[in-house]
């Protein structure tokens, strides 16, 4: 789980990688060529869109929150949160499955569709 840098996994180390598994927690820390190399292998690469929306999404909370200017207690944001990553899995892992595609091209296929629908409902 590379969760500081990014750039990390790269085209001169993917292939020394022995994971089943990629969590990406820093941004970007995947590079293309590396991405594909991690394909090749059989290496699922959860991509850091998803794995850092946790963190993303508490601080949506505090905002909401601070400008209600109330406070939830722990337990609701843990919660809550479970409850948003729960429903970004089942769609992200929805939309890898029906279009035969790898989790980051799922995320980007989800956030792009998500960013055209606000787009058209705004009027832009």
């Amino acid at each position: 789980m590379p969760a500081a840098l990014g750039g990390v996994i790269t085209e001169d180390n993917a292939g020394e990688i022995r994971a089943r598994v990629v969590l990406e927690g820093a941004n970007g820390p995947t590079t293309p060529r590396a991405d594909e190399i991690l394909a090749e292998r059989g290496i699922t690469v959860l991509p850091d869109l998803y794995v850092n929306a946790g963190g993303v999404t508490v601080s949506y909370f505090e905002w909401a929150q601070n400008i209600q200017q109330f406070r939830w207690e722990e337990e609701r944001v843990n919660a809550e949160l479970a409850r948003h990553m729960r429903e970004a899995w089942a769609t992200l892992a929805r939309v890898a499955r029906e279009r035969a595609v790898s989790f980051r091209t799922a995320a980007f296929t989800v956030a792009i569709g998500r960013v055209a629908r606000a787009t058209v409902l705004r009027g832009v």
